[in-house]
């Protein structure tokens, strides 16, 4: 039986662990072949790959700073060089740090403008140049913040605001290209990267799970099956949305 994404070449950003690990193990399981791309991880990246063609997918893991116009250069380099083209780019690296207004400095904003917002657009204008005439799709992981901020989110909710309208505004120039991009905005999840904002029991965790309707925290097995969808066929008329995966958190 043939899968949805038999043939097809994924690239994914900060897949070593949380949401961008269930997102490669999600594509390879529709048949594409996935780009695990990690900035410091080799040992979980390597153990994606290894899960992954275990399973009879077909996987690599590329180190790469997406913040670094070289290192993207060299991750499409070697996509190009392994799998011939791109047809799905995932940018889900990202950096997230909470914290009071008063907190933040010159090196918060540039870490996550850099990774968060400059990232996906170097990734773009990359795998611009590898995309087959027939198209392809660009699925950028934001998140339900980037809408609707809470307290302390003020520099990382920004982020994502940024990136959702540079998802609407690409859909629009990148159509008649074929080219259709999308957001995914998770919400509540639990991943290595929330944990470690040490959330876990505070104030702040009971505010976000009484603000989701379905009362509990998120997986990213929960969060992959639906950027699976928006990489397949079965989303071809689908450009410029942004879909949350929050449990009815908005």
């Amino acid at each position: 039986m043939k899968t949805k994404l038999e043939g097809k070449i994924a690239v994914v950003t900060g897949a070593a662990k949380g949401i961008g690990a269930a997102i490669a193990q999600a594509l390879a399981a529709q048949g594409a072949a996935v780009v695990v791309n990690y900035v410091s991880d080799q040992a979980n990246a390597d153990r994606i790959v290894s899960t992954i063609t275990m399973q009879g997918g077909k996987a690599i893991a590329v180190q790469a700073d997406v913040a670094n116009s070289t290192d993207v250069q060299r991750l499409f380099a070697k996509v190009k060089e392994v799998f011939g083209q791109v047809d799905i780019l995932v940018n889900n690296a990202a950096i997230s740090r909470f914290g009071p207004v008063e907190s933040i400095t010159e090196t918060d904003f540039q870490q996550q403008y850099h990774t968060n917002v400059l990232g996906p657009i170097l990734t773009i204008q990359q795998a611009l140049n590898y995309f087959p005439p027939a198209g392809g799709s660009i699925i950028n992981i934001s998140s339900v913040a980037g809408q609707n901020p809470g307290p302390y989110t003020s520099l990382y909710a920004s982020t994502k605001a940024a990136l959702n309208a540079l998802t609407i505004s690409l859909s629009r120039e990148l159509a008649l290209r074929n080219i259709r991009v999308n957001t995914v905005a998770p919400g509540n999840t639990d991943t290595e990267g929330a944990r470690a904002l040490g959330l876990a029991g505070t104030d702040i965790e009971k505010a976000l799970l009484a603000a989701t309707p379905l009362g509990r925290v998120g997986k990213p097995e929960e969060v992959a099956p639906m950027v699976a969808f928006l990489a397949s066929d079965d989303a071809a008329w689908i450009t410029g949305e942004k879909i949350a995966t929050s449990g009815g958190m908005r």
